[in-house]
């Protein structure tokens, strides 16, 4: 018998488990950035294909993702793809984890951080892609946002984890 209690997941977190959008990697991509770590066992790599149209605006044209981690993970990588194609750079930028949360009907307290890594890596990407144009958009804060530390926060504890575990077997 199981001591495990399932979490309870909503329909479309369950859906986009089961059938995932726009999973796998993108050979034509802009930019490339992920977030999470495979040790804690939830990782996602967001792949980003850019184009600058018309206007000068940015705008993300296809999105996809590879995710290593549970249904939430690769539920909030899933919904992230499909809300931020066609959206231009700042507009991507402004998607928070509470809005990812939102659109899967809500996440179990214990899985934020999953919604949180796919934001971490879309503001990632935004940065990388940037940064290798050579230029800074006046609305792209300068210094981390929130969600960026967090992302920052949990790979670092892991990692500190993992060290001290190695440590610990050595001895």
């Amino acid at each position: 018998m199981s001591t495990r209690i399932p979490l309870p997941y909503g329909p479309r977190v369950l859906e986009l488990f089961r059938n995932p959008k726009n999973m796998g990697p993108l050979s034509n991509a802009t930019v490339v950035e992920s977030a999470g770590s495979p040790a804690c066992g939830d990782m996602i790599r967001l792949y980003l294909r850019i184009e600058r149209d018309e206007r000068g605006e940015d705008v993300i044209r296809e999105a996809t993702f590879e995710s290593y981690g549970c249904a939430a993970n690769i539920a909030a990588a899933s919904i992230l793809t499909e809300m931020v194609r066609g959206k231009t750079l700042k507009e991507a930028w402004a998607i928070s984890w509470k809005q990812i949360s939102d659109e899967l009907g809500g996440l179990p307290p214990i899985k934020f951080h999953c919604s949180i890594l796919a934001v971490g890596a879309l503001k990632r990407a935004i940065r990388a892609y940037y940064k290798k144009l050579g230029e800074h958009p006046e609305w792209l804060p300068k210094d981390l946002v929130q969600e960026e530390k967090l992302v920052l926060e949990e790979e670092e504890m892991i990692e500190r984890y993992y060290k001290a575990m190695r440590e610990l077997l050595r001895r």
